[in-house]
């Protein structure tokens, strides 16, 4: 049998990664693939560092769990290269809770920007990143 999990219950769950990751936390925008597990070491270059807002997630609905407010960076939080994935940090920088792939829409990433391709100093937004609790 497949187990069926409530939306309270899927909810709660995603609710819970803003709470655990806390304020403060960093997403750091990096060149190529992501590292095959969440553990393993960095990979590839920092193009851009966000820090994001206090409140940085919405709250989860329907089992989706969306960012909140503006994500963006610019001037000296911008290196600058070509975005291939992303990690999401607490306020220290260095301990990582998420991963995943970044792009453009046309690539189908998990994080989605307004430009892959980046030159230091630009501005670069976050457009989509959201979560979604499956329902087994």
């Amino acid at each position: 049998m497949t187990l069926k999990i409530s939306v309270l219950a899927r909810n709660a769950s995603l609710n819970a990664y803003e709470t655990t990751i806390g304020t403060g936390a960093i997403l750091k925008l990096r060149t190529g693939a992501p590292p095959t597990n969440i553990a393993d070491a960095d990979s590839g270059s920092v193009v851009a560092t966000l820090t994001l807002q206090s409140d940085w997630w919405g709250d989860a609905a329907a089992g989706v769990k969306a960012k909140a407010g503006t994500w963006s960076a610019t001037g000296g939080e911008v290196a600058g290269g070509v975005c291939g994935h992303f990690r999401i940090y607490q306020s220290n920088g260095t301990t990582q809770h998420i991963q995943g792939t970044a792009g453009e829409t046309g690539d189908s990433p998990d994080l989605i920007l307004d430009n892959k391709t980046v030159n230091a100093g630009q501005t670069v937004t976050i457009n989509t990143f959201s979560i979604t609790a499956s329902n087994g």
